[in-house]
């Protein structure tokens, strides 16, 4: 297996170049030097606060409990982190979603309550709904929503978001080539709409520091 982390197009305050990372269907450990650069006065691991901020999709797919689930409808209203990735992933994906993890436990009950992380394969065809249920469980995103459809309906909803997905493409010795964004998208509860970036290099902590103000709809 192979995965390629591609570069965003949005339009922010800051330029992002993102590296390529990989791994092998037969076990080995990868390229883990995945690494995302921010220039513009960016620090490390911050949020990227965009000039235009971006609609929520418009999106309808299958949760892990094998039930419809509107993204639109279900988190309307609720401060929402989107990210597009999938679970054969070797590195950038089980990372991101773990980081989310550790960071949600950090926060209290109520913000808990409020917040909605939802978690969009890029690879529908090998990631069911139970796979993708116990993939999060395993990052520590127990109540993580797991979403998985239509590959083209996915690639769709990315695409205005500025993340941009290829279709999964098995080479001619077995491996799998899966190509996506890398970006973790902020929506606010007080318009529904997308107002922060966050790259690769965000981690647990700077997760945990900004995500009460995401909760609140105030820029981190």
């Amino acid at each position: 297996m192979r995965t390629k982390i591609l570069a965003t197009a949005l339009v922010a305050t800051a330029a992002l170049t993102l590296s390529a990372c990989g791994g092998s269907d037969g076990g080995g450990t990868g390229d883990s030097n995945a690494a995302a650069e921010v220039k513009g006065g960016q620090k490390s691991g911050q949020a990227i606060v965009l000039d235009d901020a971006k609609a929520k999709p418009d999106l309808v797919l299958t949760d892990t409990d094998g039930k419809k689930y509107d993204l639109l409808e279900e988190t309307k209203g609720r401060p929402t982190l989107l990210f597009f990735g999938y679970t054969h992933c070797p590195d950038v994906c089980p990372l991101t979603m773990s980081n989310l993890g550790i960071a949600e436990k950090k926060l209290s009950k109520a913000e808990r309550e409020k917040l909605r992380v939802v978690f969009v394969t890029t690879d529908p065809a090998r990631d069911t709904a139970k796979r993708i249920r116990s993939w999060l469980d395993a990052q520590g995103g127990t109540d993580f929503v797991g979403l998985t459809g239509d590959f083209d309906t996915i690639e769709a909803a990315a695409r205005p978001l500025g993340i941009y997905i290829e279709k999964p493409k098995k080479e001619k010795d077995g491996s799998v080539t899966v190509s996506h964004g890398a970006e973790v998208i902020g929506f606010s509860p007080k318009d529904d709409k997308g107002h922060w970036i966050y790259t690769i290099q965000a981690t647990a902590d700077q997760y945990a520091k900004d995500l009460p103000k995401i909760i609140e709809g105030r820029n981190p």
